[in-house]
């Protein structure tokens, strides 16, 4: 009895606590405590509650027979919507506190929003090597279902929360990028109802225009409502090497040279300051030494960019066993290395040991209890901001990120760009070695002001025929969006398959530019 009275006083006590400070104060000033009360344990309830209505739906085979009830329904909504006289865009009718990226899309609640309820696997195809999916599965799904049964995908992107739809319609990477490319060069087919209500399956023979539009168009050609993505055999786990690199025409030196070995099955970087960096190169295996088995992903673990950083101090290389799906959500539960700043004694061995089992919180929470005051000080005061340069660019591209905005750490994740129509592709007729630059956290540079700081970015990401991953904020022109994209296909399609009343343009859709 005596601990639920205790609980029930600290509860008032709290409470009282945030009748006097207010709401507001205690979300901006002591984010921790709504976080640690609040959001961990939901977090955890919603993570439970979506693992075993995965497994239920996978086990019973339902949701193939659903899936096309499911489709029809999509469909009648879009012809609904044509019969009422097409008056406002369409959009997913998804929450935008759901979604991973941190803009806030406000078109939610002026576009006509489609249902669409797609969070199930298909179809595990071994023999083809194919699975086929909802858009709504995420990374944590995939994983959970292929690696028990001997599977993966060869591109698996970090965040458990990360869905298909999001992958291929905006994009997504992973340390093994350098040999398969980006997400979307992993899948073989696409199922999409267009704006006329219609259904139609995309691959590179078939509607092939279709198929290379379809990425990075953020859902501005049609409703994404299947996706066949390869997989390959997977091991058990990774061997991964960690090597401390000081200098930085070293470490890029290093970081190519790793990249363009086809033995390593993944290559990732950190740079903890312009000219300190670890480099880890990693290869799938089923043997493990077990005095070098590191199981990171375990909640009472040191997080796994903290785990880094110690061979980087004490300037030593390292080998390290790493069970495959932990290494693939090896930074989910810092989510990279943002959970520092919300729980500041996160990797504390005692909050690790007492409450690291429900962390991370959901993205999705975050953003739904932020608040407008506390999103603008994120927007002034904090980036979250993915670049992709050219390999060749990397050196110049590191000094004009600590010059503009000055993060540390800094990601590094090589990838393969193919020769291939649609928005994104090398500058030559010849597929190309790129690297993403992923900035997260607290800029350190003077006078950081956010639109000045990251036009000043993206005009460098521009001139060196880079991208920038759409799911940040971006602060280009129209012009010069469609500077830095390939706009040629994706405007065919709209005009050919009648979007322009049917869905925005993807500029208006995410950029800072068209929403003010």
């Amino acid at each position: 009895m005596e601990p639920a009275v205790s609980l029930a006083v600290c509860a008032l006590l709290f409470l009282l606590w945030v009748r006097v400070k207010g709401l507001e104060f205690v979300l901006i000033h002591q984010r921790w405590v709504f976080v640690c009360l609040f959001l961990l344990p939901l977090s955890l309830i919603f993570d439970i509650y979506y693992y075993v209505r995965a497994w239920v739906v996978f086990k019973l085979s339902s949701a193939p027979r659903l899936h096309e009830q499911r489709v029809r329904d999509i469909q009648k909504q879009v012809r609904e919507w044509k019969e009422q006289g097409s008056k406002t865009f369409m959009c997913t009718g998804r929450p935008g506190w759901l979604t991973i990226s941190l803009r806030v899309g406000k078109y939610k609640k002026t576009h006509k929003n489609i249902m669409i309820n797609l969070m199930d696997i298909l179809e595990v195809d071994t023999e083809k090597q194919i699975v086929r999916v909802e858009p709504l599965v995420t990374m944590g799904q995939v994983t959970a279902l292929l690696t028990s049964l001997g599977w993966t995908l060869p591109v698996l992107p970090e965040l458990d929360d990360l869905t298909v739809g999001g992958l291929i319609m905006g994009t997504g990477i992973e340390s093994s990028s350098h040999k398969y490319g980006l997400f979307q060069h992993i899948c073989t087919a696409y199922e999409l109802v267009l704006a006329d209500g219609s259904f139609v399956r995309c691959t590179p023979a078939e509607n092939s225009d279709l198929f290379y539009a379809v990425p990075w168009s953020c859902g501005t050609l049609g409703f994404l409502v299947a996706a066949e993505i390869r997989i390959i055999p997977a091991k058990k786990y990774v061997k991964l090497r960690f090597e401390p690199v000081r200098g930085l025409e070293a470490i890029c030196d290093k970081f190519t040279r790793e990249s363009q070995r086809p033995e390593n099955h993944f290559v990732e970087g950190l740079l903890y300051s312009l000219d300190e960096a670890v480099i880890m190169t990693g290869v799938m295996t089923d043997e493990a030494e077990l005095s070098k088995l590191n199981s990171i992903g375990n909640y009472y673990k040191p997080w796994f960019f903290k785990h880094v950083e110690n061979y980087l101090k004490t300037n030593k290389e390292g080998l390290e066993y790493i069970p495959l799906r932990q290494y693939y959500h090896r930074h989910t539960r810092s989510i990279f290395w943002e959970l520092q700043d919300i729980i500041p004694f996160g990797n504390n061995p005692i909050f690790r040991y007492l409450f690291g089992w429900m962390v991370p919180p959901k993205i999705s929470l975050l953003k739904l209890t932020q608040g407008e005051t506390l999103r603008k000080l994120y927007e002034q005061h904090h980036v979250v901001q993915d670049m992709l340069v050219p390999m060749k660019c990397l050196s110049q591209a590191v000094y004009t990120f600590h010059n503009d905005i000055h993060v540390y750490p800094i990601w590094l994740c090589p990838f393969i760009l193919p020769s291939q129509p649609g928005l994104v592709h090398p500058k030559g007729d010849e597929a190309e070695l790129y690297v993403d630059i992923g900035a997260y956290g607290e800029p350190r540079v003077k006078h950081f002001e956010a639109r000045s700081c990251m036009r000043q970015l993206e005009k460098f990401v521009r001139s060196v025929h880079g991208f920038q991953m759409l799911y940040a904020d971006c602060y280009m022109s129209r012009e010069e969006f469609w500077e830095m994209f390939d706009g040629s296909l994706y405007h065919r399609l709209r005009e050919r398959l009648g979007c322009q009343d049917a869905f925005p343009e993807v500029y208006d859709k995410i950029c800072k530019a068209a929403r003010h």
